[in-house]
């Protein structure tokens, strides 16, 4: 349960930031479609697979973010879920962090290289179709929302990644799980072998402006830069899967 806590230190880093910082690309308002007003993690024991939910006041999903034109500056939007689960659980080597799902959209690039999102024979155009990410979260003050995915030296023979992983050196994933969306809720679908099998842990819901960063060492590759809401109101974790 270690990494219960440290959502409680970074707190008043992250904290509910709607200005962004630094590294500046489009801005993104906030809607009604990032509001959230209930989350869920279910095991479904007879397929053996978990469904994480995610509702809003507004239309899940229905917002995104509109093309910067390049990589550096990409806009990213997250409806993301952080857990106590730990990274060796979603197939990466043992670090310090936070193990979150992020369900993404971002336009302007496609890192998901092996699937085919929108079944059109394109692998390299679904970037703005929302996707999973398994991804470990780190402290960073260098960006507004206090919080960016964390970062490798590629040299480093000790870190491993799942071979779903989009080829960056951050700890992040491309596993491929369906996402779907319908009205006020977007879903994701893990089956419980792809996690370690693990059916019992906390997590909490936020959604969250990120962004691409290739050219500025001041900055991550990855960063939180604003939180539109939190599901606990405190970032804490305190919701438990439903069994």
């Amino acid at each position: 349960m270690k990494n219960l806590f440290i959502p409680l230190f970074i707190l008043t880093l992250w904290g509910v930031a709607f200005a962004q910082g630094g590294n500046e690309g489009p801005a993104f308002r906030e809607s009604a479609d990032l509001k959230i007003s209930n989350t869920s993690v279910v095991f479904d024991g007879r397929l053996d697979q978990l469904i994480f939910t995610i509702e809003v006041e507004g239309q899940a999903g229905n917002s995104k973010p509109t093309a910067f034109g390049q990589m550096d500056g990409a806009p990213v939007l997250g409806y993301v879920f952080p857990t106590t689960l730990k990274p060796v659980d979603v197939g990466f080597s043992d670090t310090e962090g936070i193990v979150a799902m992020a369900l993404t959209s971002h336009p302007d690039f496609d890192d998901t290289p092996l699937w085919d999102e929108d079944n059109d024979r394109n692998y390299a155009n679904d970037g703005a179709v929302w996707h999973p990410h398994w991804v470990v979260l780190a402290k960073d003050s260098r960006v507004a929302g206090g919080l960016a995915v964390k970062q490798f030296d590629p040299n480093n023979s000790k870190v491993t990644l799942p071979p779903t992983n989009p080829g960056m050196p951050m700890y992040m994933d491309s596993p491929g799980y369906p996402v779907i969306t319908k009205g006020n809720t977007i879903r994701v679908v893990i089956p419980a072998y792809r996690i370690n099998n693990q059916t019992k842990f906390n997590f909490d819901a936020v959604t969250a402006y990120m962004q691409v960063n290739a050219s500025n060492a001041d900055y991550p590759m990855l960063g939180v830069y604003a939180v539109y809401s939190i599901a606990s109101g405190d970032l804490s974790l305190p919701y438990t899967v439903s069994h």
